[in-house]
């Protein structure tokens, strides 16, 4: 099951209520040279299709995931890294620290999840695309 995603890109699943989500998913739209990403909200027709298809509990992981046709998703601190791999330099440099444990990058990514709305504010809808950016979203 693809999700309409294309077999060449790969989809941010992010909290569409959140600022400091939003204004990431700015910053890979800027830094995707390559057009890898295309983005969804996790509140969004396909964002739930994922989750219930994975059956991710969003209480444990509520920002983002990384899906991509062939290899599934992966989440958190995991998830972030790899999208920083595949942006240009010199945000690519952030993917040396996959080699720490993802059970310690989980624990700083949780801590900056759960203050995020306190830290960065909230929404109270999701980000809707400009026309020029349409086509990177799915619904």
């Amino acid at each position: 099951m693809t999700f309409g995603v294309p077999k060449d890109k790969k989809l941010i699943l992010f909290d569409g209520v959140c600022n400091l989500c939003n204004s990431s998913v700015q910053y890979v739209i800027r830094h995707d040279k390559n057009q890898r990403f295309m983005f969804t909200a996790l509140q969004s027709k396909t964002g739930k299709k994922i989750i219930d298809h994975f059956n991710i509990d969003t209480r444990k992981v509520d920002s983002i995931i990384l899906y991509t046709p062939e290899k599934g998703i992966t989440y958190k601190s995991t998830a972030a890294l790899k999208v920083a791999a595949q942006l240009g330099f010199p945000t690519k440099i952030l993917s040396i620290f996959l080699i720490i444990p993802s059970f310690i990058s989980n624990w700083v990514y949780d801590v900056i999840a759960k203050n995020r709305y306190k830290w960065y504010g909230k929404r109270d809808a999701c980000m809707i695309p400009t026309p020029e950016l349409k086509s990177k979203f799915l619904d």
